[in-house]
């Protein structure tokens, strides 16, 4: 059963990194895929709008679709897609294409994101320890790989097909195979109530629900106003105002890398709230920062500290619905709970958009700030209950691999 789990966890954190770096070549060539297909500036924001709905169609599908097919099954045939629809982005030439690649791509990812978390959360369950965070920094990996492709095919003026092409023949056929070895949680019991159980989890997911919300509406922050923010305001060079986005994916890779071993010894809560602070006090430093190098400074701090968040917001709300519900109870949380990110993305960059417009932009920043620091409220949703994993109450490693295939 060692080898069974280590090969699921393998198979598994190479299917985020896959992800992140698919992600990664999509958001960051926009204005190519703009200039591609003649998007006008006033249509664009509604592509953009589009991916992110229409996932959260997707999410709420999957808790559907779970009751009946593995999470494993819905993650090996909706990468595929979601690769594909990548290509499709790039390699079309009239706007009806780029829509119907992007709806796919939409949909597809808010099951793939869905099914990734699932069986993350049911691993770390079976491990009996924090490992939810080492996912994520594949994600972050990737998305390190996918930006910096991104930017050599910029850099080299590639057709977007072109740029895409070898990323897709590569990685599609990859996590196919490594599909083989993902490793499902425990079925829920024959004649559950579903309905019943999908209730209660909500209610224990409302401050979770919340917390994803804002920590993607930080996330969304970065990743779309970042460089306009050095240039326009902190008169930072164009070139100079292409780093911070890296920068971010950089930090949040070192604070995944690390940040099972904090859980681990700390426990998730104190993890939570230092994360927290670190974020705030990230934004806080770019809303005053006097100059490019300090702004970039506070946008390192903001990756390093909303880093942990997210994936022990999904962490969380598993636990909470196994400890109500069991394995179904856990896969239907984390599917709901799934859709806010998507509405934090959606509500990120028009809400900061707006307000950089209607007063300042150094004001704009400090509402994801603000928000953000609303994880404090919440900090103990993140608690462990005794004989679980963190807070000092890890299991023993002997226990950690010790369940049969169908108990997970």
């Amino acid at each position: 059963m060692t080898d069974v789990l280590r090969r699921g966890r393998a198979s598994l954190a190479f299917s985020f990194f896959a992800q992140g770096a698919t992600f990664a070549l999509l958001v960051t060539r926009i204005p190519a895929i703009q200039d591609r297909y003649g998007i006008s500036d006033a249509l664009l924001p509604v592509f953009l709008a589009a991916v992110p709905i229409l996932a959260g169609v997707g999410s709420v599908t999957t808790e559907n679709l779970v009751k009946r097919i593995r999470p494993s099954r819905l993650l090996r045939w909706s990468q595929p897609v979601v690769l594909l629809a990548l290509l499709g982005a790039g390699a079309g030439g009239r706007i009806a294409e780029l829509a119907v690649a992007l709806g796919v791509f939409g949909l597809a990812v808010g099951t793939l994101d869905a099914s990734m978390n699932m069986l993350g959360v049911s691993l770390q369950r079976s491990y009996g320890r924090s490992i939810m965070l080492s996912f994520h920094a594949a994600y972050s990996l990737g998305g390190i790989l996918g930006a910096s492709l991104a930017w050599v095919g910029a850099h080299w003026h590639l057709a977007l097909w072109v740029s895409y092409l070898p990323v897709v023949v590569l990685l599609l056929p990859a996590t196919f195979v490594g599909s083989r070895w993902y490793v499902d949680g425990e079925p829920a019991p024959v004649g559950e109530e579903q309905g019943q159980g999908t209730g209660i989890a909500f209610k224990l997911l409302l401050p979770l629900c919340l917390v994803m919300t804002f920590a993607y509406i930080g996330d969304s922050t970065v990743s779309n106003w970042s460089a306009k923010y050095l240039k326009d305001v902190l008169g930072s060079s164009e070139q100079l105002a292409t780093v911070p986005y890296n920068v971010y994916m950089v930090t949040t890779l070192v604070g995944r890398a690390i940040g099972d071993f904090g859980v681990r010894r700390f426990g998730a809560v104190a993890v939570v709230r230092l994360g927290t602070l670190v974020a705030a006090g990230g934004f806080a430093v770019v809303a005053s920062a006097p100059g490019a190098w300090v702004g970039m400074l506070g946008f390192m701090l903001v990756g390093l500290g909303l880093c942990v968040v997210v994936p022990q917001t999904f962490a969380a709300a598993g636990r909470h619905a196994f400890e109500q519900q069991g394995a179904g109870g856990s896969d239907a949380a984390i599917a709901r709970l799934n859709i806010f990110n998507y509405v934090g993305f959606l509500v990120g960059s028009p809400l900061v958009g707006a307000l950089g417009d209607a007063w300042s932009y150094r004001g704009a920043m400090l509402v994801p700030m603000v928000l953000v620091l609303v994880t404090l409220v919440y900090a103990r949703s993140f608690a462990v209950a005794p004989g679980r994993y963190g807070g000092g109450h890890e299991r023993p490693r002997t226990a950690d691999v010790g369940r049969g295939s169908n108990g997970l």
